[in-house]
């Protein structure tokens, strides 16, 4: 099953319900009103600040004229938003704006993460992601091996009884970068190859010869859901952007299948991963 996150769960709700809200041309008072619920506390839903109670989801989606699948799945998304974060053992190693990630990725059904130039962290060994870790100096040394612990048990939501679907297109400069020993690096090839061979995971290679693509701003991930919209996502160096407006989203799922198109097939890829095992 997904991972529980309660915070992520209610940014999701939150989402959604201002989505409604401005597809359906209501204000804020304006739906404060309808519903019976102070603006403030309209606001704070939106936001997903505060805990959603379902009966009031139902009544906001109401006013905003969803369909009754739509205000019984919002309802129910919101009244599974109780517990404990997975990654609350970590919580003082990541940073605010990687949380809600790493919990809306706990909660997804399907990943697509595109990164140019290193290895997308649910991949990597442990070993590469200490090497990583240490070269970058953005992780003080005497957190770099619990932050390592965390990566470890964010990869493992791709192990588990129900899996997420990853689909990763890497370019072959992440392959190629010179990442701690020539050691760690085959016992990475040799791990992408086993992960790639999973049914839920898919991996293809992106080469400067494959030509242009609609990716050139780099690093890109968009997450699906099974009881929620879709989210965009893109990392900067101290912080990320979610795109939430279901446009902008379907512009970046066609940048997805523009790699995917551009990008060697999977089989490719893993002849060409393994032939880095062998030193090629």
């Amino acid at each position: 099953m997904t991972r529980n996150d309660p915070s992520a769960l209610r940014w999701l709700v939150g989402v959604e319900l201002a989505h409604y809200r401005k597809l359906s041309g209501v204000t804020l008072a304006g739906a404060a009103a309808a519903a019976g619920i102070t603006r403030a506390k309209v606001g704070h839903m939106e936001t997903g600040r505060y805990q959603q109670f379902p009966d009031d989801v139902a009544a906001l989606m109401e006013v905003y004229g969803a369909d009754r699948k739509d205000v019984d799945r919002l309802a129910s998304l919101a009244g599974s938003s109780t517990g404990r974060s997975w990654w609350a053992p970590w919580s003082h190693l990541v940073p605010d704006w990687f949380k809600t990630f790493v919990g809306l990725e706990g909660l997804a059904e399907a990943e697509f993460v595109f990164e140019p130039m290193v290895l997308p962290g649910l991949l990597q060994t442990e070993a590469y992601a200490q090497a990583i870790t240490d070269a970058t100096g953005f992780v003080r040394r005497d957190h770099s091996e619990r932050f390592v612990s965390f990566r470890v048990a964010r990869a493992k939501r791709l192990t588990d009884d129900h899996p997420l679907e990853l689909h990763a297109v890497v370019g072959e400069a992440a392959l190629r970068l010179e990442v701690g020993s020539p050691e760690v690096r085959r016992e990475q090839y040799a791990h992408l190859v086993d992960l790639a061979e999973r049914p839920n995971i898919t991996v293809q290679v992106l080469r400067p010869e494959d030509g242009p693509h609609a990716a050139t701003t780099g690093h890109l991930v968009v997450l699906d859901f099974e009881g929620a919209q879709s989210i965009a996502y893109a990392e900067r160096l101290d912080g990320a952007v979610y795109v939430q407006d279901q446009d902008d989203v379907r512009t970046h799922k066609m940048a997805v299948d523009n790699l995917r198109s551009v990008a060697l097939s999977a089989q490719q890829s893993l002849t060409l991963i393994r032939s880095l095992i062998d030193g090629g």
